[in-house]
C-alpha cells in the first residue's frame, strides 16, 4: 500500500484554495484507494489534505504530535476539525513529546517524512517560520531522499 505524507502552511492565502485543492486531489485520488495518508490534522493544509484523502478512499493516520497538542488550535473551529478527522482515522500515533513545541512539531514533520512513500508540500518556498515549518519538513525529506511534490500557485504570497 502507498503511503502519502503532507507538510503544509497553517495558512492558505484564498487565492491559493482552489489550486492546493485541485492539486492535492490529482495526487490522492490517482491511486483507487489503496493508499495510506499521514498527517498531523493541524489547521491549513494537514487538515484539508486529510479531508481530500477520505474523499479519496484513502486509510487516514494521524500523527499526533504532543500529549496537548489540541491547546495549540487557535479557534474552536479548528479544534472541532481536529476531533473529526481524528475520529475517522484508522490509527493514531502519538509521539513521545509532553508538550505542543517546535520540536514536537518537527518530529512530527519527520515521522511523517520517514514514513511516506512521497510528501506533500503546501509551501510557498520560503524559509520555515520557526523550527518545524513547511520549509524545515521539506529540507529533512529532501536530504533523506523522499520524493516531495510542493503544491503552490506561482506568484501567491502566504502572509
Amino acid at each position: 500500500m502507498k503511503r502519502i505524507g503532507v507538510t503544509g502552511h497553517r495558512s492558505i492565502p484564498s487565492a491559493s484554495l482552489t489550486h492546493v485543492r485541485d492539486g492535492m486531489r490529482a495526487v490522492l485520488c490517482a491511486n483507487g484507494g489503496s493508499l495510506q495518508a499521514l498527517s498531523s490534522l493541524a489547521t491549513g493544509a494537514d487538515q484539508m489534505f486529510a479531508d481530500i484523502a477520505l474523499e479519496c478512499g484513502a486509510e487516514l493516520i494521524a500523527v499526533i504530535p504532543s500529549d496537548d497538542y489540541e491547546l495549540g488550535f487557535d479557534s474552536r473551529d479548528e479544534l472541532d476539525g481536529y476531533h473529526r478527522l481524528k475520529s475517522r482515522a484508522s490509527q493514531e500515533i502519538w509521539l513521545n513529546h509532553p508538550h505542543a513545541t517546535d520540536e514536537a512539531y518537527y518530529a512530527a514533520g519527520a515521522y511523517i517524512a520517514d514514513n511516506c512513500d512521497r510528501l506533500l508540500a503546501v509551501w510557498d518556498g520560503l524559509p520555515a517560520r520557526g523550527l518545524g515549518g513547511t520549509g524545515d519538513i521539506v529540507n529533512y525529506a529532501l536530504d533523506v531522499g523522499k520524493p516531495v511534490t510542493v503544491i503552490w500557485p506561482a506568484g501567491v504570497r502566504r502572509t
